[in-house]
């Protein structure tokens, strides 16, 4: 039984690791796929915030379906899509084609992502155990992230950014097979429940819309009633999808989840978290390809050693954090590593990039900080909720995650377009991301006081 569980959790933890690496592993691709098709970077940028819109605003209805039609079923169904979309995108001959196929990879994953954390949550009931194996779940999604950058360069220089995609064929047809023979089969819905689609397609439309419309601030004397009509579009639909999340009968998102505090403040610093880890990401790739002259492929192999690094601490460190420290407490461990990241590579800018400080702040984020923050919020995120809501919770957990990525990266675009710097990487994006840090950190401090004063009104009245 116990071998079971344990091939359970890693079948959900490889999709959810596939997943992650996608986000990742485009960054240093990017330069290939910008010569092959002969567009610029605010063109190709397309491919990331295309995955990252559809992966966020289509993950709330895989966390409701996989609650109502069942974990397994949206688990393969999200596998396929992901498999066959990877296909064609490594396929592509043009970059229409490409960045289609991009968008439906994160429809794919935003099915995989919350019923994955689902299968792994109902299969660990106890909850140390269940702590146990969300660490390690959520280490799968953190090495993935971390690790992506590493394999895309190398591949990139050394194969082609089409097996960028192709390398998720092989991995997640094993994956798909196993997953049929060995997940536990779902249990039969007692009640028929229907997922809200309209509010989710709303939700989609209105992110891309409000993208888009900030995306294209720059050229508003150009095109002023685009990108106005965007942006009104943008409020127009998420106005509708508010208005149908309080009227419905059976709404996308139960509001009375958001009662929960624990809840609220893992959402809010999930969004932080995206803004500032998709940040890096973008951020590191062009400190060491532009500001400091390395090829795509010596880029992934620097970056090599903090997916071993992360490994490492998820594997060894992270079991015994997890037994001292609460979940806010681990998360704000993660956020102060990440915090002197930040610090780092914004010093490397004043000083030439030397390379042992960019590559300390690279290790406290993707290294180490990323690991213990993902861990930290997604414990935090379901630790008040009913299991029979842990799909719909996770999903907005990492909704969260993808919107803080798509807007934080948007907004930090942005600001190095107003405030250009004589470097790839200014100054400026770094102390964002800083701000991004201490933001957390803030939230992180708030709920725990919070806590201790309601231990200590509850220890009163008792």
């Amino acid at each position: 039984m116990e071998a079971r569980k344990n091939l359970i959790l890693i079948l959900a933890s490889v999709g959810t690791f596939v997943e992650a690496l996608d986000i990742a592993i485009i960054n240093l691709t990017i330069p290939s796929i910008q010569k092959q098709f002969g567009i610029g970077a605010e063109t190709v940028q397309w491919l990331q915030t295309l995955y990252v819109l559809f992966f966020g605003g289509f993950l709330i209805i895989g966390g409701k379906l996989s609650d109502q039609i069942g974990r397994k079923k949206i688990f393969l169904l999200g596998g396929l899509i992901f498999m066959l979309t990877s296909l064609g995108a490594g396929l592509s001959t043009n970059f229409e084609m490409l960045a289609i196929f991009r968008a439906l990879q994160g429809l794919g994953a935003a099915f995989i992502m919350p019923s994955a954390m689902s299968i792994v949550t109902n299969t660990f009931r106890e909850d140390q155990e269940r702590n146990r194996a969300i660490g390690i779940f959520s280490s799968f999604a953190a090495i993935g992230s971390g690790s992506g950058l590493s394999i895309g360069g190398i591949i990139s220089t050394y194969l082609s950014w089409h097996w960028v995609f192709l390398i998720n064929v092989p991995i997640l047809l094993i994956t798909l097979i196993f997953a049929y023979q060995y997940l536990p089969s779902d249990e039969k819905s007692e009640k028929s429940q229907k997922t809200d689609i309209l509010s989710g397609l709303m939700l989609v439309l209105g992110l891309l819309s409000l993208t888009y419309g900030a995306h294209e601030l720059l050229h508003i004397k150009e095109q002023p009633f685009l990108i106005i009509g965007s942006i009104l579009l943008s409020i127009l639909f998420l106005g509708i999808v508010f208005f149908r999340l309080k009227n419905v009968t059976q709404p996308l998102i139960d509001l009375k989840l958001f009662k929960y505090r624990s809840l609220m403040v893992s959402n809010m610093v999930f969004f932080t978290l995206g803004a500032f880890f998709i940040g890096f990401l973008f951020l590191i790739s062009l400190i060491l390809q532009k500001d400091m002259n390395y090829s795509a492929a010596s880029a992934g192999l620097l970056l090599v050693p903090f997916s071993v690094l992360s490994a490492l601490v998820s594997k060894f460190i992270l079991p015994h954090i997890s037994k001292r420290l609460n979940s806010a407490q681990m998360s704000i461990l993660g956020w102060l590593s990440m915090f002197t990241g930040a610090l780092s590579l914004l010093i490397s800018v004043f000083t030439g990039h030397p390379l042992t400080i960019v590559l300390f702040g690279a290790a406290c984020i993707s290294g180490i900080g990323m690991t213990f923050c993902f861990t930290g919020l997604s414990i935090l995120g379901i630790k008040d909720i009913q299991p029979a809501h842990y799909g719909v919770a996770s999903s907005l957990s990492t909704t969260s995650y993808f919107l803080g990525a798509g807007i934080g990266l948007s907004f930090m675009t942005l600001m190095s377009q107003i405030f250009p710097s004589k470097n790839a990487v200014g100054s400026l994006s770094l102390e964002i991301l800083i701000g991004y840090a201490v933001c957390a950190l803030g939230i992180l401090i708030y709920l725990i006081l919070k806590e201790i004063k309601v231990k200590k009104a509850e220890m009163a009245v008792s």
